[in-house]
């Protein structure tokens, strides 16, 4: 379903472990805004929702929901390091065009 790269699975779990609530994993949602028409949303979370397919990647687990199921299905999220910013990058196969920024797609 959805792939985390290990560097994205180094920032999930330092964020998890700086977390001032305790985390199980991370929930990955995909909406409708941004500038391409949908965008990406992140956050630590704590529990199952109903409807969520839960993944469990080398002992983090992603949450996704049933609407985002299908817009994410294939994609991989790496955590990238550089000079100017770091952050999320995703690479999602659904995604017909994406915004300058990469957080935005349709």
């Amino acid at each position: 379903m959805i792939e985390l790269t290990e560097s994205a699975l180094s920032a999930v779990r330092t964020a998890m472990a700086r977390a001032a609530t305790p985390a199980e994993g991370l929930r990955i949602m995909v909406q409708s805004g941004g500038c391409a028409g949908l965008k990406y949303v992140m956050g630590l979370e704590r529990e199952r929702r109903d409807g969520d397919v839960v993944v469990d990647q080398d002992g983090v687990k992603l949450y996704i929901d049933p609407t985002s199921q299908n817009l994410a299905a294939g994609m991989v999220v790496d955590f990238v390091t550089g000079l100017d910013s770091s952050g999320f990058v995703f690479d999602n196969p659904n995604a017909k065009s994406r915004c300058s920024c990469g957080k935005s797609f349709c």
